[in-house]
């Protein structure tokens, strides 16, 4: 899952981003205005910390932005404004949730499960396609259950490709998805990652869902 920190205090962002790095969230950040329009313009996000002061411009229309051009990125926003008509205009503006500063981050790490649970999920922690199961809480996936021996990448991009099933994903995507700014040139290490990610599933029964598409990408589908 990876989450977008709008946070233009430093220490703070470095903060959140060690702890959800440490629940194996990937983590970008941008720290003012028109960094974090670029990246949402470029980029899709499971969860997006929004402030709503930044240098450079206001985070509501960041989210704005974000609405109008339809984009579905969860947006929580993270703001030392505390005033019901701040929290009223951000969540009319179209944010899933509100927490005013200063805060837990065990309590920001809930509130970001709860809106990816929500939005990506349907509310539930568990996810299904045909006979594969993922829980997306305890980070475990079986077929049939039979629960699979998966890396914690090979995980994130078992739960990637059933997120978005039947649709076509660039390796560009995928690679960008899961490890965000971390990301390297060569896109090879996809490869190797996806053959052992089809092995396992197959060796647990699973049918061969990972699809090549000459060109383009990989596909997940039963079709």
């Amino acid at each position: 899952m990876k989450i977008l920190i709008i946070e233009d205090e430093k220490a703070l962002s470095e903060s959140i981003s060690t702890y959800l790095k440490a629940q194996d969230y990937i983590c970008e950040t941008a720290f003012d205005f028109n960094t974090a329009i670029e990246k949402t313009e470029l980029f899709e996000y499971d969860c997006i910390l929004l402030d709503i002061t930044l240098p450079g411009g206001s985070g509501l229309n960041i989210l704005k932005a974000l609405r109008q051009n339809n984009k579905a990125d969860g947006v929580l926003i993270i703001s030392a404004k505390n005033s019901i008509d701040d929290k009223v205009e951000g969540l009319v503006s179209g944010a899933d949730d509100y927490l005013s500063k200063p805060f837990h981050l065990s309590e920001l790490s809930a509130r970001i499960a709860a809106i990816i649970r929500r939005k990506k999920f349907g509310g539930s922690n568990v996810m299904l396609f045909n006979d594969i199961s993922i829980d997306t809480q305890a980070k475990t996936a079986a077929v049939n259950k039979t629960n699979l021996d998966l890396t914690k990448k090979e995980f994130e991009l078992l739960l990637y490709f059933v997120s978005n099933k039947r649709r076509v994903i660039s390796k560009n995507a995928i690679a960008e998805h899961l490890w965000g700014d971390e990301m390297e040139g060569n896109l090879d290490f996809i490869y190797t990652h996806i053959k052992n990610l089809r092995r396992k599933l197959i060796e647990a029964g699973s049918a061969d869902y990972i699809k090549s598409v000459y060109g383009m990408g990989y596909k997940f589908t039963d079709a």
